[in-house]
């Protein structure tokens, strides 16, 4: 990359993050930094994991530990959206295992993608995002129904219910609302959005066919870990006995 075109892209950052402050501060938004914070924060990050890939993309034991290290950050993340980093790790750092393990096992195991390093990276690295955001969705949904409808759970509690039965409409409602965005997301692939593998794929040099087939693995990847991630945990959340916090 030039002086020029960095400079450029700079610029053009600066203006987006500026056009979102400014909206969210005229709507008087809590914490309306929030967006130029976390675009700031996803630069240095970016800028420090670009420079360790250089150098880890190609060995088995240093992706592993990349992977571990994204998979940490990502289950600690979601777990204090969802609570106390203490009470909410263990429920969350599970599922999430169970749904990334799962679909990377039949991923390689089927050879639809090809078990290297550089591609266990890329695929482990986009399943652990999504599996981080489905996971918190239906964790802070679940949560939310359950406040909200505590009076008709108490009533099936009053009568007899297990835990567990009082709850199993708001964790179906839950994990509905939380496969939404990746359910439309996959519906309007190639017509409304085109995904960043698949975009990068190609300015890769890699050809469009080639490209297609390897996103489709993935936003297959994304809902089954994604629906298994969202199961797991509102499973693992149901037995309530006392109204949650709002979070």
């Amino acid at each position: 990359m030039t002086l020029d075109e960095s400079l450029r892209t700079a610029l053009g950052v600066v203006i987006l993050i500026g056009m979102a402050t400014t909206v969210l501060m005229g709507a008087r938004v809590a914490a309306p930094w929030s967006a130029a914070l976390a675009v700031a924060r996803g630069v240095v990050q970016l800028a420090a994991i670009s420079f360790v890939l250089s150098g880890v993309i190609e060995s088995p034991w240093l992706v592993a530990a990349a992977l571990a290290v994204m998979f940490t950050v990502a289950a600690a993340t979601s777990a204090r959206r969802l609570g106390s980093l203490r009470s909410r790790f263990l429920p969350v750092a599970t599922c999430m295992a169970a749904g990334v393990l799962a679909t990377g096992a039949v991923v390689f195991a089927t050879g639809a993608i090809a078990f290297i390093p550089r591609y266990i990276l890329a695929i482990g690295g986009i399943v652990i995002g999504n599996a981080m955001t489905i996971a918190t969705l239906s964790g802070r949904r679940f949560v939310e129904l359950v406040n909200d409808r505590w009076e008709e759970v108490e009533g099936w509690l009053a009568l007899g219910a297990r835990p567990r039965q009082a709850t199993a409409d708001p964790v179906r409602r839950a994990i509905s609302a939380a496969l939404v965005p990746t359910v439309d997301q996959t519906k309007t692939t190639g017509l409304v959005t085109l995904p960043g593998a698949f975009v990068g794929a190609i300015f890769g040099g890699v050809s469009p066919l080639e490209a297609g087939r390897f996103q489709i693995v993935v936003l297959a990847a994304i809902i089954a870990a994604g629906s298994l991630v969202a199961v797991g945990l509102t499973a693992w959340l149901a037995p309530v006995q006392v109204r949650p916090e709002p979070l």
